[in-house]
């Protein structure tokens, strides 16, 4: 595994020294584009609108549109917006993870200590533990400002990318009606929901639909014809919403006697 960024955490008056690696992948299928006649491969060119030349990443600068003008942004300018501390996540405040919306996790990294950090490292994973708390910072990587929630998982510290508030979108504007639910229909549903509850295993999950698509690419380039008819879902309407919960649990009764 390659790290993608090497730097520290200020944990007080103590700097951890990190090197951070992306947690995830996407499960999903890589495809191509290809030109529907030849099959070519498709590729995309970065051109100048004015010359149509294609130009080389030398050629290129970054700028900001400002009204119908554009202001150069070079090396120098992202310096200047740069924290005092480069490389360098400092710990600002320890909060509950419960307090903070599933809405504003997006992506998750691995923290590994070097060698010299390794006892602030567990010193940190360890308290966080202790007292089942967060800890949250700024970081600047590549030109952008992340705010980061570090929390322990098992024996490593892992570092989450959080969106910024003026990044989740509002719900002004949803049309959600304000229907009234019956006390018998919510004591449906919660048994259903008692019914359906169980520790959370990852494992459990993976991405079946990616795997039979794959099965289905692998059959047809060996010339095999696979499919079914796909199924509609059909909605509960008001009138029989309470037969389909009913109905839902004696499903469930079912499968769970028959195990």
């Amino acid at each position: 595994m390659r790290s993608m960024w090497k730097g520290s955490i200020g944990f007080g008056l103590v700097n951890i020294p990190v090197r951070m690696y992306v947690a995830s992948e996407e499960s999903s299928i890589p495809f191509v584009q290809l030109d529907k006649k030849t099959h070519s491969r498709v590729r995309y060119k970065k051109v100048s609108e004015l010359s149509g030349k294609e130009l080389h990443q030398e050629e290129i600068v970054r700028a900001y549109q400002m009204g119908d003008d554009y202001v150069i942004v070079d090396d120098a300018d992202f310096q200047k917006a740069a924290p005092e501390k480069i490389d360098h996540l400092e710990i600002t405040q320890f909060v509950n993870e419960k307090e903070i919306d599933a809405v504003y996790f997006e992506k998750p990294y691995y923290l590994e200590p070097d060698k010299v950090g390794a006892k602030a490292y567990a010193l940190l994973r360890e308290a966080l533990k202790k007292e089942g708390k967060a800890a949250l910072g700024p970081l600047v990587y590549h030109n952008k400002e992340w705010i980061c929630l570090i929390k322990p998982l098992c024996n490593v510290l892992v570092l989450h990318r959080l969106r910024f508030s003026d990044e989740i979108r509002s719900e002004a504007g949803l049309v959600i009606p304000d229907t009234p639910i019956k006390g018998e229909e919510l004591k449906m549903a919660s048994l259903l929901i008692a019914q359906l509850t169980k520790p959370f295993k990852p494992a459990d999950y993976r991405d079946t639909y990616s795997e039979k698509l794959l099965q289905v690419i692998e059959a047809k380039a060996k010339g095999k014809a696979t499919g079914r008819p796909l199924k509609v879902a059909h909605n509960a309407t008001t009138s029989d919403l309470m037969d389909k919960l009913k109905a839902s649990l004696q499903v469930k009764s079912t499968t769970k006697k028959a195990s």
